[in-house]
């Protein structure tokens, strides 16, 4: 997920976020609700953005789900321009693009 750093607020990018389809797969939705939770802003057709604070639940939350085999890794790996540094807390759901 092509992600960046505005003003110490981590941007998920609207096109890599996962989609919610009625009736659709109970772990990709799981996915798109645990996502939500945790942002601090999600409106449909934007960019996400999740706040310092919950850094730590987001990069334990992509692990979880990398791990579980049901979802792909460029669905669970955050995706940074070369530029910018990757904060501690989420290196280890991070690489460069």
């Amino acid at each position: 997920m092509r992600a960046y750093l505005k003003d110490e607020i981590l941007v998920i990018d609207k096109e890599d976020l996962p989609p919610y389809k009625k009736g659709g797969s109970i772990v990709r939705n799981g996915y798109f609700w645990a996502l939500k939770s945790i942002a601090c802003y999600t409106r449909k057709e934007c960019n996400w953005e999740f706040d310092q604070p919950v850094w730590v639940a987001l990069s334990r939350m992509l692990l979880s789900f990398s791990e579980s085999g049901y979802l792909g890794y460029s669905e669970t790996i955050l995706e940074f321009p070369l530029d910018t540094p990757i904060p501690d807390t989420l290196r280890s759901v991070s690489t460069w693009l």
